[in-house]
């Protein structure tokens, strides 16, 4: 198997552990990812503020160039998922406002866009059944029980007939499908798809705060020891922005639990966490503190 792979930003930068857990994964499942050449900023979360042509125009050149490479392209950013997603939508909709781009874009880049990309996020792609098979026999650690809370956030179901890979948006189930394939314990709890406040997080700080303590609180009394999440932007604001004076939650990226059951050495990932999880895992028994 093999995919186009579109990191984005912040897999290059504030999530690098996201995408250094990623590529390992997918290495060690046997699927092979290769990285858009030139591929450029999509535009999230500034861009599709800003301007609209430039929201539609950014992501844009990026599904060109993943159509030119004729595979499925693999984004693991919420929020580069969301901007391609929404991109290609508005391409294949029509209209006046789209043919114009496209025409724009021939021009440039030598390509019109054709509508035939199948952008993909990394838990719609490892809940493919081919590739659960994969982890199934690939996996070396039992996750025994550890009690998770899966957390989607708002770009990956929203809009739903836009960005969603779920059956139903409302109650997202192939997070928890994932963790209990490789042991894990999904809790049953009522924020999985809430805001965490995203890009707020500089210009309304409280307010941000304010969500995170919600979340993290809903995801203690449901039993959860961490929260799993696939958003580099949830990811930051869990685990940099939980309430003082409560035991903070380590926050996981689906590919760092989902690698170390393959038995992948998650350390090198583990070390840029704020709430260091290293503790918790050894006493499960999955890692060691180094």
């Amino acid at each position: 198997m093999r995919l186009s792979y579109y990191p984005g930003c912040s897999l290059h930068s504030t999530a690098a552990e996201f995408s250094a857990s990623t590529e390992a994964l997918f290495q060690a499942l046997g699927v092979e990812l290769r990285e858009l050449d030139d591929w450029c900023c999509c535009g999230a979360t500034s861009g599709h503020s800003l301007n609209g042509y430039l929201s539609h125009a950014l992501p844009l050149y990026n599904l060109v160039l993943a159509e030119a490479a004729g595979d499925d392209l693999l984004v693991p950013c919420a929020a580069c998922y969301n901007s391609l997603r929404a991109a290609h939508s508005f391409m294949t909709a029509g209209g006046e406002e789209a043919a114009d781009l496209n025409h724009q874009v021939a021009a440039a880049l030598g390509r019109a866009y054709q509508g035939q990309v199948r952008v993909r996020h990394v838990i719609d792609v490892l809940a493919d059944p081919g590739v659960e098979q994969l982890l199934k026999e690939h996996r070396r650690k039992d996750l025994a029980g550890f009690a998770l809370a899966s957390y989607y956030g708002c770009l990956l179901t929203r809009p739903p007939k836009v960005a969603s890979f779920e059956a139903n948006p409302e109650q997202p189930q192939l997070m928890d499908r994932l963790l209990t394939l490789v042991g894990g314990r999904p809790v049953a709890w009522s924020h999985k798809n809430e805001c965490c406040g995203a890009s707020l997080a500089i210009p309304q700080p409280r307010l941000v705060e304010e969500l995170v303590g919600k979340i993290v609180t809903a995801a203690r009394r449901a039993g959860a020891q961490a929260i799993v999440t696939a958003c580099p932007l949830c990811q930051t604001n869990l685990d940099s922005r939980q309430p003082a004076g409560s035991e903070a939650l380590p926050i996981f990226f689906i590919t760092e639990i989902l690698g170390l059951a393959v038995g992948l050495d998650a350390t090198p990932w583990l070390k840029k966490h704020l709430v260091d999880p290293r503790p918790l895992l050894q006493q499960q028994g999955l890692q060691a503190v180094s």
